[in-house]
């Protein structure tokens, strides 16, 4: 059986398709994997991808990701799936995912990727039922190919999970492995979130036992605030499975409460909505 603490992308047996559940999703969401070989242009001391290295991913096999995801939907919809692999209280499919083992944009194919999506969700019968999301880092939206297949998605009714952890420069390099380019960050969330419905998420965590500061808070809401009247809204989300990466041990998941009290902030201060996921 699944559980929200098995994320392999591996379970089904499949190159680009993978089925989990997810606490935020709420049920059953099928994962797209354009990054196969766990290649990734950042480096998050929380990512759960085994074996993570620099880079981007191969060329991608439409051809592939296309059958893949028409048999496991058959699987899902007309067979047995579900009660195989699912438990009874999370027996509903609620999206179909573009996520993985790295930054799906910086595969070259990613807005053809989008249609192969659209075009068997809609031999199914699941286009504007089944919702795509894209949860991305934000990095490429610069691309025009990125901004494309973005276009598409949310012809397709989805939308966009949009990656800011941190909100100053230092905490940026020190938690996602990048240099921490906030005026880059907050035009590539404007070009997202004018494309396509979008959500910022980010994960709140201790690092060496110690909590986000204050500091680190008000510049959190800062950065978000001129842009509360374009986006949909804030997932903040704690540590649920283990990193696999080497600053794993200095990881801590914090208390309910403290999620809690920051999304009252972010709320109080900037007007967006935020769904916390401890």
């Amino acid at each position: 059986m699944l559980t929200t603490d098995d994320h392999r992308r591996d379970s089904a047996g499949l190159r680009y398709v993978y089925p989990v559940i997810s606490r935020r999703a709420g049920g059953v969401s099928v994962g797209i994997n354009l990054n196969p070989n766990n290649a990734c242009n950042w480096a998050c001391v929380y990512c759960q991808v085994e074996g993570l290295t620099r880079g981007g991913p191969p060329p991608i096999d439409l051809e592939c990701l296309e059958r893949e995801l028409a048999g496991f939907l058959d699987d899902a919809l007309h067979g047995d799936f579900m009660q195989r692999q699912v438990p009874a209280e999370v027996r509903q499919l609620k999206d179909v995912a573009f996520s993985g083992n790295g930054e799906p944009t910086s595969a070259a194919e990613f807005a053809e990727a989008v249609d192969v999506v659209g075009q068997v969700l809609s031999r199914f019968g699941q286009n504007g039922r089944l919702p795509v999301r894209l949860i991305t880092n934000g990095s490429l939206m610069h691309r025009d190919n990125v901004q494309v297949g973005i276009r598409r998605l949310a012809e397709l009714g989805g939308e966009v999970w949009f990656k800011i952890d941190r909100a100053s420069p230092e905490e940026v390099a020190e938690i996602n492995g990048i240099p921490g380019q906030m005026l880059k960050v907050s035009r590539n969330l404007e070009i997202c979130a004018a494309l396509a419905p979008t959500w910022v998420q980010t994960c709140w965590f201790a690092i060496d036992g110690i909590a986000p500061s204050s500091a680190s808070r008000q510049a959190y809401c800062d950065l978000l605030k001129p842009y509360a009247g374009i986006l949909a809204g804030v997932h903040l989300y704690g540590l649920a499975r283990p990193s696999l990466q080497p600053a794993a041990p200095r990881l801590k998941a914090l208390p309910d409460g403290v999620l809690t009290d920051f999304a009252g902030q972010i709320e109080k201060e900037t007007g967006i909505r935020v769904m916390v996921s401890p």
